[in-house]
């Protein structure tokens, strides 16, 4: 990507990341989580700050806090190279992501716009778009495109 990116820390399986985004607010902790879905070879992202529920005594990750750091653009580098990361260790894996609003799931369709030359010579990249019965379906990706959400999938060497 064209952006610095933060440092990443990583579990043994590759599949939860760590990060702290650093700006005018503090230090934040992020948490980059890719899972299995229904279909055992699509895997979603999830990702956000890692905050503390004192109910529940247990940590989650909160998609929806605006954090203003003045590092977005960071923030992104390092959620895409954690991609890069997880299919060159699961290249048979997809990735499935959107954003937890509709103006976020705009911001990742813009990133990928402006980066599509370089992240496309490593994935194939998809719209995610609902088709009549509900169902998510995958369309060619377009820049301007109306998404639901994103699939990316490594590319066979």
């Amino acid at each position: 990507m064209k952006h610095s990116q933060y440092e990443l820390y990583r579990n043994t399986e590759t599949s939860i990341f760590e990060f702290k985004s650093n700006g005018p607010n503090g230090e934040i902790k992020k948490v980059i989580i890719f899972s299995p879905t229904q279909s055992k070879e699509i895997y979603n992202l999830a990702f956000g700050d890692l905050i503390y529920n004192a109910v529940n005594k247990k940590y989650a990750i909160d998609d929806s806090i605006i954090t203003n750091n003045g590092d977005r653009n960071m923030i992104l580098a390092t959620v895409a190279k954690s991609v890069y990361i997880f299919t060159e260790k699961y290249p048979e894996k997809i990735v499935f992501f959107k954003g937890s609003t509709l103006g976020r799931t705009r911001l990742y369709r813009r990133a990928i716009s402006i980066n599509l030359e370089e992240l496309s010579e490593t994935f194939i990249i998809f719209g995610a778009i609902k088709n009549e019965f509900g169902n998510v379906i995958s369309a060619p990706f377009q820049v301007n495109g109306d998404f639901f959400g994103f699939i990316i999938k490594r590319k066979e060497l």
